[in-house]
């Protein structure tokens, strides 16, 4: 173990002071019985303890990253809070651990588009749209093209007041499993990256009209397929759902606004377990937490 990348105590042993947990640069574990508000993650499992310390030791400079950031947005207006993930975000592609991630992987990186109609297919019906993700094949990732056709979605819903609701679901074999991992490292720089993420967010505009969107999951919610679903102002899911941050095996955070979207549901020490430990929950439990408003298997 390497006691320099956290702080692991005893609940009873955390301080009280408010400010405390703040002062600390690196990742506060609290475990045993009891609750604080002063650690990142509270457990009172030893196993569930070393998992998350094994996790940290993976990949330190983002497991830090991420709680300072979660610590953070917290205190801060949902679109300012977006800016904070998205510079941290920003600091992580240039770092080392995810550099690593990127070379170790066979392929060179590459645009995925292209598939049977187009990316989000749009109806309406009076004054509510149904959209649903069109990319079965690719299990609905967020591809560059993904991303940009869920833009233009939003722009309509935020410029057309006549649209009352806005009714998400995603089409095939789950809602969606995030970003195309085979399109990671496409951007030139690390602060170009941040612009697009600041200019050109379907996230940003989702939460803008959050009040209209409905969405529906089923299946794989993975990384950004719960970081922008977590947006909307009602979510329902399949019984057979199961939500996963896995960014920080890659060195990176939660980028599609998790850190802001999930943590304002279920709070900062759900969201930093989730995304510490990269284990999945199921439905039941994301409806305990608040990540999901509703089961329902029929949208």
């Amino acid at each position: 173990m390497n006691p320099s990348a956290y702080i692991c105590l005893p609940v009873e042993e955390v301080p009280e002071e408010e400010s405390w947990l703040c002062n600390q640069s690196l990742p506060v574990l609290a475990w045993g019985d009891g609750e604080t508000h002063n650690a990142d993650v509270a457990v009172t499992d030893r196993g569930e303890l070393s998992l998350l310390i094994a996790q940290i030791e993976r990949t330190p400079i983002a497991a830090m990253t991420l709680v300072q950031v979660l610590r953070t947005v917290e205190h801060l207006s949902l679109q300012t809070a977006m800016t904070v993930e998205s510079l941290a975000y920003a600091t992580l592609q240039a770092g080392t651990e995810y550099r690593s991630w990127l070379q170790g992987r066979e392929d060179e990186p590459r645009l995925i588009a292209g598939g049977d109609g187009e990316p989000v297919i749009i109806s309406r019906n009076g004054n509510v749209v149904t959209a649903e993700l069109n990319r079965p094949a690719n299990r609905n990732s967020l591809t560059v093209e993904m991303r940009d056709a869920l833009v233009e979605l939003f722009e309509l819903v935020l410029l057309d007041s006549s649209i009352e609701r806005l009714e998400l679901s995603g089409r095939g074999s789950c809602f969606s499993v995030g970003g195309d991992l085979r399109e990671f490292g496409l951007t030139a720089d690390s602060a170009s990256a941040h612009h697009i993420r600041t200019v050109h967010n379907p996230g940003r505009l989702l939460a803008l009209c959050a009040e209209k969107v409905s969405c529906h999951v089923h299946s794989a919610c993975v990384g950004s397929g719960i970081e922008l679903p977590a947006f909307a102002g009602h979510v329902s899911a399949s019984s057979g759902s199961f939500f996963q941050l896995p960014e920080l095996s890659m060195g990176l955070i939660p980028g599609a606004g998790g850190c802001v979207s999930i943590s304002r549901r279920i709070g900062r020490q759900h969201t930093a377990w989730l995304a510490l430990s990269g284990k999945r929950i199921n439905a039941r439990q994301a409806l305990d937490w608040g990540l999901i408003d509703e089961i329902r298997d029929s949208v």
